[in-house]
């Protein structure tokens, strides 16, 4: 006899599977399983041997260790924030530095823009970024480049040459 079923979501114990009904003359005992066949897979071909590799004559001249390369001025690293580039890191700083201020100030920004007072709604954010600018990359680097100023007129003053 089928068990009813249970409406979604009834909580309760699993049911019980139905004991199976005997034919007279025959006794419950569990059957033995059958014993599986191996399956025999056919091994794969051997594998060529390998010269042997010999050691250089003690004459020659010692081979020079891999050395990183410099990145040459026509190519670029293939990921740029592992680049040891000072200059590289000096404007992605400057970058980072004024988007974070256009992050957490977007009103002040489109006032400052608006008004035409860029410079000063933002002077303290400005000082307080250069600061941190110049903590980072040093006073010689950031003194000889204009990097922080182009990322002023880029980003906060939106292509305008307000800095």
């Amino acid at each position: 006899m089928p068990t009813p079923a249970k409406p979604f979501g009834s909580v309760g114990p699993p049911p019980r599977p139905a004991a199976p009904t005997l034919r007279p003359g025959l006794s419950a005992a569990p059957k033995t399983p059958a014993i599986p066949t191996p399956i025999v897979t056919p091994a794969a071909p051997p594998k060529p041997a390998t010269p042997a590799v010999t050691a250089p004559a003690a004459s020659a001249t010692p081979a020079k260790p891999a050395a990183a390369t410099p990145a040459t001025p026509g190519r670029r690293p293939i990921n740029p924030f592992l680049a040891n580039d000072p200059n590289l890191k000096a404007k992605r700083l400057a970058r980072a530095l004024v988007s974070d201020m256009i992050a957490y100030l977007p009103g002040k920004r489109e006032e400052g823009l608006r008004d035409g007072n860029l410079k000063t709604v933002f002077r303290e954010e400005i000082k307080k970024s250069y600061e941190e600018y110049v903590d980072q990359i040093g006073k010689e680097l950031a003194d000889s480049t204009t990097f922080f100023q182009e990322a002023l007129n880029d980003l906060l003053a939106g292509g305008q040459k307000m800095f």
